[in-house]
């Protein structure tokens, strides 16, 4: 009993005192919150009276601080209206400091002037407010400056408050300081009264459970006897306990099984296309692993077929994805009813599929399997109130002969499609090593030209245009030429349609034009008065929306005069754009002019053409190279001569390279001739040296 007495003391004496600071510190940590949550009440009721009473001159210092520093606020006086209109608001209040800050987080207002102009954008507090949450922080400060001097030995509450703007948007943030000594003192006054009566509280029962320890032993002979009685009881319940989990197990084997089948339908999706039904990529490279090493086993030869929807894209742009869904699901269904030697087939995504041939006898059986896909396309599809009529550009690849590996062999049956789509709809191309070599060197090809630019390789020549009847210089037209320092000169037929279909067109078009525009500036301001020059326009750049406001931009950067720039644009380009004629008039509102390239190679529709803005007809040189042989392409151009002066046109022929062509064309009316017989393209230098010396 004795030592149950002492170990009891001493413990009792323990948790006492634990408890007894523990509830100490609890009060405390109590108080603390609840003048913090009073303090920023009354911080968040002061700054909407702040913003209230302050609105209209609040606004336009935070408009007005954009873009300007510390120094410019202060010296435009709105800060110390502004503050001594704040004193006045906040007198004998408990708020001692007020700050603002703007959006990016520079103080453009605060009751101490040095402070103006400072960041705060990474204060955490700040950072809160911008986001629309109110921030507070209580802390002691030695001494703080206050609107009417500072102060020592101060507790301030300071609160980050967010200032709405019209539309509930975020325009900027509060910080408030806020006195809050004399209820920290009262805090602290409190805090003591609390510890004291804790103690008392804990001291009076520590007695009395002492007293009750004394009676310990003989209760815990009493309890003895409950003990023995617990415990059969508990046997009871274990008893009923096992039952319990014997349902239980029961129960978990039945999730276990559903769980199964929910792992089996969860395997299906990983090696299956969702939409179709279709394996999937990663299927079909399992499976196309295992029939690699089956042909090696067995020595015989297997088949790759990758296909490729013509003008899929088509579908989903004009009847949306659902349709295109549709139809992807009817061609997989029609490719795997109807398609008898295809041993796998996959949708590897988009409207791309693959699909696996093994047991090749020869490249016969191969091209048979992709005539029966081509065949498949050949009826129309039935989706809903749509008749869609598809076909498929296939590239073939054979192992072992044209891949050691699955990835070599997808990649080198995808640049097959792509040789097959190059030559038309509908077709199949088996693959050769030349494809390869061919792609490596357009990826080499492109990856110099994305350089180019930027190295000073790219230059302009000159070619000049001539007046038909004297032979006056009348413009030139300006040729982008290439010339690599690993590849040497590089021809425009090679990397002109490159940069169409890269893209690069964009910046390539933008540095010719532009520096054709100082180019002539140049010439100019050497005396040399150039009346014009042509810069051909591809429809890449003409599809910007932009395209209108970057020329304008390049005419005033340069400061050319807009009626020396003729800007070139084939008939196709123009036939397949969408209200081309109101861009074109908006281009020519710049004192531009316009002139149709290449006439007569494509499908001019004549009602078109006289309503389009251009201003001269370009008349191509495959037309010339026939004149004195060919009645046919001197004929054409007997028409469009006749033509362009019903519509009041002006004409010029490029590829002029004989004195005949010249003649004839100076006898049916051209205007203007461009040619070799005239000059070839050559460097600005050479060009303006040659001209220049002519009378």
């Amino acid at each position: 009993m004795f030592n149950l007495s002492r170990y009891f003391s001493t413990l009792s004496f323990v948790l006492i005192v634990l408890a007894a600071g523990g509830l100490g510190l609890l009060y405390r940590e109590l108080s603390l919150h609840q003048i913090s949550e009073l303090a920023e009440s009354r911080n968040v009721a002061m700054a909407q009276i702040f913003e209230n009473a302050l609105r209209q001159p609040l606004e336009r210092l935070i408009s007005a601080s954009i873009g300007r520093d510390g120094g410019e606020m202060l010296r435009s006086g709105e800060i110390e209206t502004l503050r001594a209109s704040s004193q006045a608001l906040m007198r004998n209040t408990a708020v001692i400091k007020v700050k603002i800050y703007n959006r990016l987080g520079l103080t453009v207002f605060s009751t101490d002037a040095r402070q103006v102009g400072e960041s705060r954008l990474e204060n955490p507090g700040f950072r809160s407010a911008i986001n629309g949450v109110v921030l507070s922080e209580l802390v002691h400060r030695n001494t703080a400056d206050t609107m009417e001097g500072s102060v020592s030995d101060v507790d301030l509450l300071s609160s980050y408050i967010p200032i709405y703007g019209e539309g509930h948007m975020i325009e900027g943030v509060f910080e408030l300081y806020q006195d809050v000594s004399p209820f920290m003192a009262q805090s602290r006054r409190s805090l003591w009264w609390v510890m004291a009566g804790v103690l008392s509280v804990c001291a009076a029962l520590y007695l009395m459970q002492f007293l009750v320890v004394r009676r310990a032993q003989r209760i815990l002979k009493e309890q003895e006897g409950r003990i023995k009685a617990a415990r059969d009881t508990l046997e009871i319940q274990v008893d009923a306990r096992t039952a319990e989990l014997k349902r239980a197990n029961s129960q978990l084997e039945e999730e276990v099984g559903v769980r199964r089948q929910a792992e089996s339908k969860l395997n299906y999706l990983a090696y299956h296309d969702p939409l179709t039904g279709l394996a999937n990529r990663r299927c079909f490279i399992e499976r196309l692993e295992e029939s690699m090493q089956e042909a090696v086993r067995s020595e015989q030869r297997l088949a790759v077929l990758f296909i490729d929807l013509d003008q899929f894209k088509q579908v989903n742009d004009s009847l949306g994805h659902g349709v295109g869904d549709e139809l992807l699901v009817s061609v997989a269904s029609r490719l795997s009813e109807h398609v008898r030697l295809i041993d796998m087939l996959a949708r590897l995504g988009g409207d791309e599929f693959i699909c696996l041939m093994e047991g090749v006898r020869d490249a016969e059986d191969v091209a048979l399997l992709a005539q029966e896909i081509n065949a498949a396309f050949a009826a129309v599809f039935l989706l809903g109130e749509h008749e869609l009529f598809l076909s498929a550009s296939i590239g073939i690849c054979l192992y072992p002969g044209d891949g050691d590996n699955v990835l070599e062999l997808m990649r080198n049956a995808d640049t097959a499609m792509y040789r097959a789509k190059g030559q038309g709809r509908g077709l199949f191309h088996f693959y050769t090593p030349e494809m390869t070599r061919d792609a490596r060197e357009r990826i080499r090809l492109e990856n110099l030209l994305r350089g180019a630019l930027d190295n000073g390789e790219i230059s302009l020549h000159f070619q000049p245009q001539v007046d038909a009847a004297d032979g006056r210089l009348v413009g030139a037209e300006a040729l982008a030429r290439w010339d690599s320092p690993r590849l040497g000169s590089v021809s425009p037929v090679r990397f002109i349609p490159l940069a169409e279909d890269s893209g690069m067109i964009i910046a390539l078009g933008s540095w010719v034009l532009r520096e054709s525009c100082r180019q002539i500036v140049q010439w100019q301001a050497a005396g040399f008065d150039l009346p014009q020059v042509s810069v051909n326009i591809s429809v890449k750049q003409l599809e910007r929306p932009g395209f209108v406001s970057d020329l304008a931009a390049i005419i005033a950067e340069t400061g050319v005069t807009p009626a020396c720039l003729k800007l070139e644009i084939t008939e196709s380009v123009v036939l397949a754009m969408a209200d081309a004629c109101a861009l074109l008039e908006r281009v020519r509102a710049l004192g531009v002019t316009l002139a149709l390239d290449d006439f007569g190679t494509g499908y001019s529709s004549l009602s078109y053409l006289k309503l389009l803005p251009v201003d001269q007809l370009k008349i191509d040189r495959s037309f010339i190279i026939g004149i004195g042989s060919n009645s046919g392409d001197e004929a054409i151009i007997e028409t469009v001569m006749a033509l362009a002066r019903s519509l009041g046109f002006e004409v010029l022929a490029e590829g002029v390279e004989t004195v005949g062509q010249a003649e004839f064309l100076s006898g049916h009316g051209c205007h203007q001739f461009q040619g070799f017989l005239y000059g070839k393209a050559v460097a600005a230098d050479e060009f303006q040296a040659t001209w220049q010396a002519r009378p």
